[in-house]
């Protein structure tokens, strides 16, 4: 549905090692592993080194995005209505109770684009972030999945996200995540629960269908980028944890966090295929 419009617009992208090891601390077997998705199985280009160059290109694709849609705004103030947006909903969403809420940017966008046409703003919101935040698949991605999916261990997402997300799988896998190994039973994205990470709902939600499965918390590994997103909320919801660590632009270590100041996890991997051989030894 959204491929063909997202295809022009991918760039290759490498990740940028970091100087953190390889731990593995794995505490029992491993009988389900649930990933997040972007920096994780998805390079993102935010906080890219040539930030810079990268603005520039970004501001001329944004530019002639406008102009395909007849937009007569200019990009920064798009932006910053785009981003008004979202910080409204977010309060009236956090005065309903909830802790780190999640918008539905296709709704946003319908909003700041004044149209009632939620396929025009779905369009657009797809071209727009494939401008803003370019992703391309993380080294061994492909294998990894393919591994696990032989392997018969149950894998699941917990992950913000927005609606085009799974179309990025599609776009780069050939498939959507259900057909790549993913139990649709343990995907969760944020903006179908309208909560975001760190909040605890989405891991919530998780251990439920896990505990229907017969597998406990501790059987599951988590692995993420973040150490308060990722790591900090499954330690917490008693899932075993892998911090990946394989690019600077999206590794964040949160070290100035009380939540993760004395914060370890099981383990540290630089590729996702590590997973494989470190799932099979536990």
């Amino acid at each position: 549905m959204f491929k063909e419009i997202m295809a022009p617009y991918v760039t290759p992208l490498l990740p940028v090692p970091t100087s953190i090891n390889t731990e593995i601390h794995i505490k029992t077997p491993v009988h389900a592993v649930i990933f997040d998705v972007y920096g994780t199985l998805f390079i993102s280009a935010s906080g890219d080194i040539s930030i810079a160059q990268k603005n520039s290109q970004t501001a001329a694709l944004l530019k002639t995005l406008l102009e395909k849609y007849e937009i007569s705004l200019s990009a920064p103030l798009l932006t910053d209505k785009v981003f008004q947006a979202i910080e409204s909903d977010h309060a009236v969403k956090k005065n309903k109770g909830i802790d780190f809420p999640e918008v539905l940017i296709d709704q946003i966008w319908m909003q700041v684009l004044q149209t009632v046409d939620i396929k025009t703003a779905r369009r657009f919101a797809v071209e727009y972030e494939m401008i803003a935040n370019p992703v391309y698949p993380m080294p061994h991605l492909d294998e990894t999945l393919k591994s696990l999916k032989k392997s018969n261990i149950p894998i699941g997402i917990i992950s913000n996200a927005q609606f085009f997300t799974p179309h990025l799988f599609d776009l780069f896998c050939s498939a959507f995540p259900e057909s790549l190994g993913f139990d649709p039973d343990l995907i969760f994205y944020s903006f179908e629960y309208g909560y975001a990470k760190p909040s605890l709902f989405l891991f919530e939600q998780a251990v439920r269908q896990l505990t229907q499965k017969g597998l406990n918390p501790i059987d599951v590994l988590y692995v993420g980028n973040d150490m308060l997103n990722d790591i900090y909320t499954a330690h917490t919801i008693g899932f075993q944890t892998c911090l990946f660590a394989g690019d600077s632009r999206s590794l964040r270590l949160r070290e100035n966090d009380p939540k993760c100041e004395f914060l370890k996890p099981d383990a540290i991997i630089k590729k996702l295929n590590q997973l494989t051989d470190m799932i099979r030894s536990s």
